[in-house]
């Protein structure tokens, strides 16, 4: 380290702010929304869909297209500094006219501000939303484990593929609500799946432990190794 260890203290960016409080007997609905909200209504405009405010927690739903100048502006800008995502999810109702909603968990350490950030993706429209990955380098396993789940693609993210099944899982996405609870392949055809990957098949070439475990890849993967992409785990 260049200089001397400051510990972040949660609302200690401003001293003309007032001290941080828990807040008692929040209404269900309605209440105070997080200022942010009116900042980014002033920032952006039309961008700015709507804004609810539940249980004193404030959602923004925000156009898909801006959503990474939304969210490069809500790290950067001074007034805001939410330096840590927390989470990248999404919810799909069970009612197929309701939009599936992207779902973004960002908290600004020095302000003790939570903010959650939703996109509405119409049904029959294309399941693909902009990557924050060169906002958060977090958000790499976040938007892999999204996509595995869910079916969503992130544009821009540098590696975008499974990370809780396995690459050659066909069944579909186990959080979509058209999603079997017994898989859509019998228990038999299941374990013959299984059975047939080979645990040797790993994701990078320094990974291998047998070179006939290169062939058993995937035809993709197998390109971006002879490539000389570093995939990682």
């Amino acid at each position: 380290m260049s200089g001397a260890f400051t510990p972040v203290i949660p609302g200690s960016a401003d001293a003309s702010l007032p001290s941080p409080t828990t807040l008692k007997q929040v209404p269900l609905s309605g209440g105070p929304a997080n200022p942010s909200a009116a900042a980014l209504g002033t920032q952006f405009g039309p961008v700015v869909k709507r804004v609810e405010v539940v249980r004193g927690e404030t959602t923004v739903y925000v156009e898909g297209a801006k959503l990474l100048d939304v969210v490069q502006w809500l790290h950067d800008d001074p007034g805001q500094r939410y330096d840590y995502l927390s989470d990248v999810t999404a919810v799909e109702y069970r009612d197929p006219e309701r939009a599936l909603q992207v779902v973004w968990h960002l908290r600004s350490l020095p302000r003790r501000r939570f903010l959650r950030l939703k996109v509405e993706i119409a049904t029959g429209a294309p399941l693909e939303v902009p990557s924050v990955w060169s906002v958060y380098r977090g958000a790499d396993w976040l938007e892999r484990e999204c996509y595995d789940m869910f079916g969503i693609r992130f544009a821009g993210h540098p590696d975008l593929r499974r990370i809780l099944m396995w690459e050659q899982y066909r069944e579909g996405f186990p959080l979509r609500k058209d999603f079997p609870l017994r898989g859509r392949f019998s228990r038999s055809e299941q374990l013959r799946q299984a059975l047939s990957v080979n645990p040797e098949a790993r994701y990078s070439m320094e990974e291998l432990s047998v070179v006939q475990a290169f062939e058993d890849l995937p035809a993709d993967m197998r390109q971006r190794l002879l490539r000389g992409e570093r995939t990682g785990e």
